[in-house]
């Protein structure tokens, strides 16, 4: 299992091994009576009890049949892979391809009623243009994933996009103006997008706000990783190296308070279409 730097996989992973320490308990089993049975060193059944080492699925497996609770092996499974998926690094979610991460999202924006997104360095998802989505997702190809299969990721995010047009959904999407200025795909890809926007900010969907987070000295918050808000019960954010969920009441009002500190300095409306309008004139 991935080490994250989020407490929520922290602490799923702590939750484990204190199960599985219950469970020895239990059955009356010292950590060197569990590491006999299931003929380990002392160190490795302590290393998991104590939540230093996670352990595997076979591990599970030796470990309820050594303490006699075989009715708990799938649902501590189940909770293994839980902790596993809430940090994934790039190369593992990526193997198959792009398209399957980009369908493995579908059912939560699905569920999903108030979606926030804050982005750093590039328009979020779901109001990308076809072909900047395509310049998007080749640069990330051509840097990490062997598996060519962008047309088919293409169009799985083209088709996650509905979800702006279906139910009664909230969107606010924050972006800092270097977005505007960071240019995927040729020149004509880049003044589709802005144009997009632009007609976000002139409120071509009611139930839509995008803010333009105006580079300036004087700001009180610096840029920080891009993240989603998904209701009030999930977080994700993508780093350079993976991609993280986080779960914790706590972390995730942490970046609300974030999103609603950025929210306060943002532009909108007339304010962000001349911001957009400045990056778009060189491209016209």
């Amino acid at each position: 299992m991935a080490v994250s730097p989020s407490s929520s996989a922290q602490q799923a992973r702590q939750a484990l091994a204190d199960r599985l320490a219950e469970l020895c308990r239990d059955a009356g089993l010292t950590g060197s009576d569990l590491a006999e049975r299931c003929e380990w060193s002392r160190s490795k059944s302590s290393r998991i009890m104590n939540g230093r080492t996670p352990p595997s699925a076979d591990d599970i497996r030796a470990w309820c049949r050594a303490t006699g609770a075989e009715e708990h092996t799938e649902d501590l499974i189940a909770s293994l892979r839980a902790a596993e998926g809430m940090w994934v690094d790039w190369r593992s979610m990526e193997r198959a391809g792009l398209r399957r991460a980009q369908e493995a999202r579908l059912p939560l924006y699905e569920r999903t009623r108030w979606f926030r997104s804050y982005s750093s360095w590039l328009v979020p998802g779901l109001i990308q243009t076809y072909g900047y989505t395509e310049a998007v997702l080749r640069a990330v190809q051509r840097r990490r994933v062997p598996v060519d299969d962008v047309a088919d990721a293409v169009a799985a995010r083209m088709d996650r996009q509905r979800v702006l047009y279906e139910g009664r959904r909230r969107f606010a999407f924050l972006v800092e103006e270097s977005v505007l200025h960071n240019g995927y795909g040729d020149e004509e890809t880049q003044a589709e997008q802005l144009e997009r926007l632009r007609s976000l900010a002139d409120g071509e969907l009611a139930h839509v706000s995008l803010g333009v987070v105006p580079s300036r000295l004087a700001r009180s918050r610096m840029p920080v990783e891009g993240f989603w808000l998904y209701d009030k019960a999930q977080v994700n954010v993508e780093l350079v190296s993976g991609y993280l969920t986080i779960t914790q009441p706590s972390e995730i009002k942490a970046y609300a308070d974030t999103f609603a500190e950025l929210a306060d300095t943002a532009a909108y409306g007339a304010k962000a279409r001349a911001l957009i309008a400045q990056a778009l004139a060189p491209l016209l």
